[in-house]
């Protein structure tokens, strides 16, 4: 064959062949995975709404990526870490699943970080609040989303004490999401020159709070920091409404880790007055406004933070994976961290070199029954907590990516 020729095909086939490259999906499809609780404690608050979150982002992208398919698997971790890691190890390896994008619950999600850096695919947590995941357990490949406990202590728990909530007493969940929040709260009330009179901690799902109420009505604090999340935050709360902890203003309720859904199950007459940090409230705006009922419409409940975080993460993930023209986890993850995030989820938001993505947290009161005009209608907002003072500042990371 002529030289001439041979040149002219390979100038046809080699722009081709680049194309090809630039647009490398692997097993023809991003496989998306989301591990959740579906059945216990936590399920109002992740379980099927997350899935629903997960897929209207899938929907609203367009349902394909660099021409395609995005799928999504999920899986019941049912609140346990070993479940968790063997179910991450068993999509990254066998089903070819690209992306984990949320673990709910702090233990299970600090066991899949490390295998996503093991098997080098990314990893999102918008369910989980340990501020571990961007300290200590920190990876390359790993990204901390919606909230976590540093940010919900450090805002509420600096407002109560600068309140006059000067004295505290915790009920804390026995696991290592609940200890972490009674460390960050604890740390930010003695900085702001209050103090901790006690604390008891209580098992995972507990049903009878009762003894555990009874010791802190005796403390005399003026405070009762609940360090828990999901049913088990409901059940204290019911408790504390029937042992009149709060009446008369004798003691005040602090939720460190309070959902939409926890408030809607309780009533307005049990969790009025109560301080808490979000990352999202539906009724802030009209953006929030707009995208919350069209979740409503297909969960017949309005959205809470982890699952905006969620529907935020996944938009996030294949806007990076369309960018990189490909699903290489290296790639991907360095469009993710260079592009800003804004949506309704956060404005100017940003993915830090210890993966905690930082953007504005808000404080709220839950309203009186008297106050709340309309279904849903629960909260005040007391104060915006700018990214910058929400969240544990890089230079006191211990995570071995942040260069000091």
């Amino acid at each position: 064959m002529h030289k001439t020729m041979i040149a002219s095909i390979a100038a046809l086939l080699f722009p081709m062949a680049a194309h090809a490259q630039q647009n490398a999906i692997s097993d023809d499809a991003v496989r998306i995975g989301l591990l959740l609780d579906m059945t216990s404690l936590y399920a109002d608050i992740t379980g099927t709404g997350s899935v629903a979150a997960a897929q209207m982002a899938i929907d609203d992208f367009g349902g394909k990526v660099l021409g395609k398919p995005v799928q999504l698997v999920y899986a019941d971790h049912q609140n346990k870490a070993d479940i968790a890691a063997n179910k991450a190890r068993e999509w990254f390896d066998r089903d070819k699943v690209d992306a984990i994008l949320d673990v709910a619950a702090s233990g299970p999600a600090l066991a899949v970080a490390p295998i996503a850096k093991e098997k080098n695919r990314i990893a999102v947590f918008s369910g989980p609040g340990s501020v571990r995941l961007t300290n200590d357990a920190c990876t390359p490949v790993t990204v901390h989303y919606a909230y976590d406990t540093y940010a919900l202590a450090n805002s509420t728990a600096r407002a109560v004490v600068a309140n006059g909530g000067d004295s505290w007493f915790f009920l804390t969940a026995d696991y290592t999401f609940g200890s972490t929040l009674e460390k960050d709260a604890t740390d930010v009330i003695n900085a702001s020159g209050g103090k901790v009179l006690g604390a008891v901690r209580h098992p995972l799902n507990a049903s009878d709070f009762s003894s555990f109420l009874l010791r802190a009505q005796s403390s005399g604090a003026k405070v009762v920091g609940l360090a828990n999340a999901g049913g088990d935050t409901i059940n204290a709360v019911k408790g504390a409404h029937e042992f009149q902890l709060t009446a008369g203003g004798k003691q005040k309720l602090a939720g460190l880790l309070v959902y939409i859904n926890d408030v809607h199950t309780l009533g307005l007459d049990a969790a009025q007055g109560m301080l808490l940090t979000t990352a999202f409230y539906w009724d802030r705006d009209d953006e929030t406004r707009k995208w919350a009922r069209r979740f409503f419409e297909k969960t017949k409940k309005m959205p809470n933070m982890s699952q905006a975080g969620l529907y935020s993460s996944v938009m996030h993930y294949l806007k990076a994976v369309q960018a990189a023209r490909t699903d290489e986890t290296g790639a991907v993850m360095a469009r993710m961290k260079e592009t800003p995030i804004n949506d309704f989820f956060a404005k100017n938001g940003r993915i830090r070199e210890d993966g905690r993505m930082v953007h504005d947290m808000y404080l709220f009161e839950v309203k009186k029954k008297s106050e709340s005009k309309y279904p849903w209608d629960y909260y005040k907002q007391v104060a915006v907590v700018p990214a910058d003072k929400a969240f544990q500042p890089l230079s006191a990371s211990t995570c071995p990516l942040v260069k000091k």
